[in-house]
C-alpha cells in the first residue's frame, strides 16, 4: 500500500497532498499552463501512485493527457456529474470550437486566446430565438474559469477581454473529432423547446 509510506513525506509534501487534492475533488481539472495550477499538475506527476491509491478508495481516477498538460478527475461509475443548462452546454461546445479553430494558427509555445466577443459571434450564428446576454455569459464564464477550463484576462462583460483557453478542454469534451461537437451542437438545438439539461463530468 502506498498510503503506508505517506508519513514518510515531507510536511510540505503532505500539505501539498492535501491541497492537490482538494484542488481536483473542486475543480476536477488541473491545466498545466495554468498559473496556479501548474504546481499541483507536477506534484500529481510525481506522486501518481499515491493520487491514484487515494481516489481508488472514493472510486474516482485520475485521467492524465501528458502531451496538453491536462489532469482530469472522474468518478468511474459516472456519479457526481454536473448537470448544465443549454446555454451552459452550448457555450461549452463553442469554446471548444474555439480552440480547435485557434490551435491551427496558435504557435506550440504560446496559449489559446480568444475574445468574449467571438464567443458572441459564435452563439449568435447559432441563430437561437433568444441571445446570451453578458450576465449570463460572465456567469458562465465563472464557472469554467474555477473548473480551470479558461482563464479571462479582464473583465468579461467586455466584448474584446481576451480569454486563454486551456486543453483541459479537450477532456471537457472527449472526443478527437471537431464534427463530433459540431453534431452535439446541432441535437442541441434541433431539441430547443425540449429538456434544457446536459450531462458533464
Amino acid at each position: 500500500m502506498i498510503l503506508e509510506n505517506f508519513e514518510t513525506l515531507s510536511a510540505s509534501q503532505r500539505q501539498m497532498f492535501s491541497e492537490t487534492v482538494n484542488k481536483l475533488l473542486a475543480s476536477a481539472f488541473l491545466a498545466k499552463d495554468k498559473k496556479d495550477n501548474k504546481e499541483s499538475y507536477y506534484f500529481v506527476l510525481s506522486f501518481k501512485n499515491y493520487f491514484d491509491e487515494y481516489f481508488n478508495v472514493i472510486n474516482y481516477e485520475l485521467l492524465i493527457d501528458r502531451e496538453h498538460g491536462a489532469i482530469q478527475l472522474v468518478n468511474k461509475d459516472n456519479q457526481n456529474l454536473l448537470r448544465l443548462k443549454k446555454d451552459e452546454s452550448l457555450i461549452l461546445l463553442l469554446l471548444r470550437v474555439l480552440y480547435h479553430q485557434h490551435l491551427i494558427e496558435t504557435s506550440i509555445n504560446d496559449h489559446v486566446v480568444i475574445s468574449v466577443d467571438e464567443i458572441h459571434q459564435k452563439y449568435d450564428a447559432l441563430e437561437l430565438k433568444k441571445k446570451i446576454n453578458k450576465t449570463d455569459l460572465v456567469s458562465i464564464l465563472r464557472m469554467y474559469r474555477k473548473f480551470n477550463l479558461i482563464e479571462p484576462l479582464g473583465d468579461t462583460s467586455i466584448s474584446n477581454t481576451k480569454i486563454i483557453l486551456y486543453p483541459t478542454l479537450l477532456m471537457a469534451i472527449n472526443t478527437q473529432s471537431i464534427n463530433d461537437v459540431l453534431n452535439t451542437i446541432s441535437k442541441i438545438l434541433s431539441k430547443e423547446g425540449g429538456s434544457s439539461n446536459e450531462e458533464a463530468n
